[in-house]
């Protein structure tokens, strides 16, 4: 390393130690530890991981603003439950996963975005469908807080986790279900793997059966993508049973495991 890099280095450290050192004074630690408390797929993280995971989170709430709309008044508390599950999916990862955008826009419940999109003809539509969160590819994640307090238990429902996925699923331009891979990752292994598994969970859908997962990711490639990431986080056990073949790719991709740490017994804040 140069004398320059490392100096670099050294002055992102040190301006990293100072945010974080202001953000912990603006959040009560009665607060981060409440928030914590909430959220279940937290639990069995290591205290190094834990404390990686906090410090995430509050690097998250700097870099994104929170913006409720309609009258919903956001705690702490509820921002710090926010910002821990969207931190989780990128703890392996990094912030920079969620580069390029600055909005998470809270409804109290599910909404229409009204958003405009231009189809292959031409024509200008209106996005009027009732959601309960969106991500936008060039703005916001827009999410409904009754949805993100629903989905606080371990069903594999969880909207957060679901918008953050498509997140990084549009960092390539597209939602196509395939984010950018790392480099030991094979292209053609996740196409086939998640492809296999999206045809099948469409042909049980079609037949009217009780899928292992949420149907809505038989829409598409993309939905797909986002629904095994919740599953991925919230009931490991389940899609490892199911389809372990995504199972490795997403453990591969967000570089953890969370069907090993997922044990009885119970994780707790980072003690700090």
């Amino acid at each position: 390393m140069t004398a320059a890099a490392s100096t670099v280095r050294a002055l992102s450290a040190w301006w990293r130690a100072r945010i974080l050192t202001r953000e912990r004074q603006r959040y009560a630690s009665a607060d981060r530890a409440a928030a914590w408390a909430a959220l279940p797929l937290l639990a069995g993280l290591p205290p190094e991981q834990a404390a990686r995971l906090a410090d995430l989170a509050l690097l998250f709430l700097r870099d994104k603003r929170l913006e409720p709309v309609q009258g919903l008044v956001l705690t702490d508390r509820m921002r710090l439950i926010i910002a821990l599950q969207a931190a989780l999916p990128i703890l392996e990862l990094g912030l920079d996963w969620y580069r390029g955008w600055y909005a998470v826009i809270l409804y109290p419940s599910e909404f229409v975005s009204g958003q405009e999109y231009l189809d292959a003809d031409g024509l200008v539509w209106v996005d009027d469908q009732v959601k309960s969160g969106e991500a936008w590819e060039r703005g916001p994640v827009i999410l409904s807080w009754a949805d993100v307090a629903t989905g606080l238990d371990l069903d594999g429902y969880n909207v957060v986790v679901h918008e953050m996925a498509h997140k990084l699923d549009l960092r390539d331009g597209a939602a196509n279900g395939r984010p950018p891979l790392h480099s030991h990752m094979a292209a053609q292994t996740w196409a086939r793997e998640m492809s296999a598994a999206y045809a099948d969970l469409g042909r049980r859908v079609e037949r009217g059966e009780d899928t292992p997962l949420d149907p809505y990711g038989a829409e598409s490639p993309g939905e797909f993508f986002a629904v095994v990431s919740e599953a991925f986080f919230e009931t490991p056990d389940l899609l490892d049973d199911c389809y372990p073949s995504v199972y490795d790719q997403l453990r591969a991709f967000y570089r953890q495991d969370p069907r090993r740490r997922l044990a009885p017994g119970d994780g707790g804040p980072p003690g700090r």
